[in-house]
This record gives C-alpha cells, structure tokens and sequence, in this order.
C-alpha cells in the first residue's frame, strides 16, 4: 500500500532564492525538525545518484539516515528516495513563479507501507507525516521571507 501527502504554500521569494535554499542540504536543520545534521557525501551539488547523509532524531532516538537524490531539474523540481522507518519513501520539492516574484512550492511524499509501520491505522500516519510536512513548508517559508525582509532593510 502507498500513502501519499502533498503541502503547498506560496513564498514572498523568486524561485531561484527557493531553488537555492532547498537545495542547501547544510540548512535542512532549520526547516526539518527531525534532521539534526544534513550533507552530500563527498560534498558537490544535488545530482542524481548523489547521497544526502542526515543526522535524524525520530521519536526518542537518534540515527543516520541516507536518501538518494533521483532528480534534480533546476530551479524547479528535485527529488530523493530513501528510506523512512521499516518503509521505502519518496519526496519531491515542485517550485513554480508566480506573480510579483513569490513562487508556488509543493512538497509531495510517497510512502509504499512496509513493515511495522503496516500496523499503524494509515489515516494516523498519514496525518502525522501531513503535520510535518506542512510545518516543513512553514518554516521554510517564514525561513526565506525573513531572509527576504531583512535584505530589503539593510
């Protein structure tokens, strides 16, 4: 069974600063709250076939972690696959320009339900990954407007 969540939200940011931003695995920390440390191994930009290593807190343990980056179309769509708990998952940033230089995002996830993670109600987990992922979206617009406003005052 695959379980799907999709967040949207429009930034007050063009989609290049997004694009840049999104792509800075080094600031996954700030709009991810379950991503304690976040790099490319061997450094470099996102590719496919690149690894995002990530140092994760989930619940009460803390653990690395390792997805593959699967497609990088700049500035608009990048995409990664790895694992998430006893599951296979993919996600995806979609950026589109709107007007007035604020751009459209949506973050999709893919979840095919495997494991343990079959037992839980999938209406629950659903919900739980759907309340993380529109805080994601939050805090990386708050993230890039607040960036936005103080350029705009300096």
């Amino acid at each position: 069974m695959t379980m799907r969540t999709e967040s949207r939200i429009t930034i007050a940011s063009n989609v290049r600063e997004v694009w840049a931003y999104i792509c800075d695995v080094g600031r996954w920390p700030e709009w991810a709250p379950t991503v304690l440390e976040c790099w490319v191994r061997g450094g470099g930009p996102l590719q496919p076939g690149s690894q995002v290593e990530q140092r994760a807190k989930d619940l009460w343990w803390t653990h690395g972690r390792s997805q593959q980056v699967t497609v990088v179309e700049a500035p608009r769509y990048v995409a990664f696959a790895g694992p998430m708990g006893s599951s296979r998952a993919r996600w995806a940033m979609e950026l589109e320009p709107v007007d007035d230089g604020q751009t459209a995002a949506e973050m999709w996830i893919e979840i095919d339900l495997a494991g343990i993670m079959r037992a839980f109600p999938s209406r629950v987990l659903k919900g739980r990954v759907q309340r993380v992922s529109d805080r994601e979206m939050a805090a990386i617009k708050t993230a890039l407007e607040s960036a936005t406003r103080v350029g705009a005052e300096s």
